[in-house]
């Protein structure tokens, strides 16, 4: 008698969602829970704490009333937003963008780089990431069935005990090429970064933009912050036609007009990339939301008439400096942000109680973990541990920081700053 197989249990999960760990939102958000401070000061996650600017605001308001702009938009993007795009980042790009064959709209920068991801990895080929990393980037390499080769940023050595800038966060171009392999099919660059705020220069991106056209290798270049720079900002695309030809650049609405909630995104490349970064898309969710896409079709027309660009640099610069003069007070290093809005901070000096209860989970993780527990529960302000942007074998080389956000109104920073003083009776030579 023929043996009968054990009948699936059609309630298991995909390998691909069931193995994750406890991720570290839902951590946070427990510490935050079990706090008798309240309400916390979220300066963990990076969603700003103030509207988009009424220009902004008002062509997405405009934009509903428009029947057209209630429909599906064609899958690529709305035409008036790609040819904001072009007109906007063309001068970046030191050529004529074409609306048609070189930007795609996508539902968010993050479903954007899914998109990249799944036209292009194979099962079996190999994506290296530099460490730390946004935590969206190794499942959506996971999903389109990528392997991932990991590099680390190294810290400054100084770090421990004074401020560095945050360009000080340096990869080893040796162990970046011993990373690569005939299998290794495309390159994961952020800059400006998170959670680091590091701004790659030109010879650091042409290091490694020449080491990808060496081997072959696609770039998918993260450049979410690119309206938010402290230092000079170099596209790698920019840098010559040999690396623009393997270059996918991710820009992101959001970041750019203060709107994280809305989900518009875009991928600007050569045709012979966008287009299957596009058919990708069409699969994944067809088209992105059309009001929204309209809206910031506007918001391109007219920002830099208005001075939006220049205004925005200037307004998040001294929100840095407004938060980051805490560290001061309290004696503790931190890495200067040259773009984006993170700042690290170096905790060594924190000296949490030793027989402090911290829950199992918890407790199992690097000390940054251990930190963001404390400061959140004790303190009441919420912080991400960067570890979880690293994997277990360079995890200790960030266990002594944590990542804050200062895109928040001055009100909250304040607060932020009052609580924080509380960490002094915490605080070692």
């Amino acid at each position: 008698m023929a043996s009968q197989s054990i009948p699936r249990d059609p309630l298991q999960p995909a390998e691909r969602v069931s193995g994750q760990k406890q991720d570290v939102w839902s951590i946070v958000n427990a510490a935050a829970a079990a706090s008798p401070v309240q309400p916390i000061v979220n300066m963990g996650q990076g969603f700003f704490g103030y509207n988009p600017p009424p220009f902004v605001i008002d062509a997405a308001k405009r934009a509903l009333d428009q029947v057209e702009c209630n429909q599906y938009s064609p899958t690529r993007g709305r035409p008036r937003l790609k040819k904001a795009l072009a007109a906007a980042y063309s001068p970046f790009f030191n050529r004529q963008l074409d609306p048609d064959t070189e930007i795609t709209i996508s539902t968010g920068a993050n479903e954007g780089m899914l998109c990249a991801f799944m036209a292009f990895v194979e099962p079996g080929d190999e994506v290296i990431l530099f460490e730390p990393f946004f935590d969206q980037y190794s499942p959506n390499i996971e999903m389109a069935g990528g392997a991932i080769k990991y590099v680390p940023f190294h810290p400054p050595a100084r770090g421990d005990w004074e401020v560095a800038s945050a360009g000080e966060w340096t990869v080893d171009i040796e162990e970046l090429r011993k990373a690569i392999t005939p299998k290794t099919r495309m390159m994961v660059l952020n800059s400006p970064h998170n959670p680091v705020g590091k701004v790659f220069t030109r010879e650091e991106l042409l290091e490694i933009g020449n080491l990808c056209v060496e081997h072959s290798i696609l770039i998918l270049s993260d450049e979410v912050y690119d309206a938010l720079y402290y230092k000079p900002f170099t596209r790698i695309a920019t840098l010559s036609p040999a690396i623009d030809r393997l270059t996918l650049s991710v820009g992101s609405a959001g970041k750019s007009f203060y709107a994280t909630g809305w989900r518009v995104g875009w991928l600007i490349g050569r045709e012979h990339l966008i287009k299957y970064v596009a058919a990708a898309h069409t699969r994944i969710c067809y088209n992105s939301p059309s009001p929204l896409q309209e809206a910031a079709a506007v918001g391109f027309e007219e920002a830099k008439d208005r001075g939006f660009w220049e205004q925005s640099k200037r307004d998040m610069s001294e929100r840095m400096e407004r938060f980051n003069a805490i560290w001061g007070e309290l004696g503790l290093p931190y890495s200067v942000p040259e773009g984006g809005y993170f700042v690290m901070v170096n905790m060594k000096k924190v000296q949490m109680p030793h027989d402090y209860d911290f829950p199992s989970h918890v407790a199992e993780r690097p000390r940054d973990f251990h930190l963001s527990w404390f400061l959140t529960k004790e303190i009441g302000v919420a912080a991400i541990p960067p570890t979880e942007f690293y994997t277990p074998a360079h995890a200790h080389m960030a266990e002594n920081y944590l990542r804050f956000a200062f895109c928040k109104p001055n009100d909250v920073l304040d607060l932020a700053k009052e609580r924080l003083r509380g960490l002094k009776k915490y605080i070692g030579p």
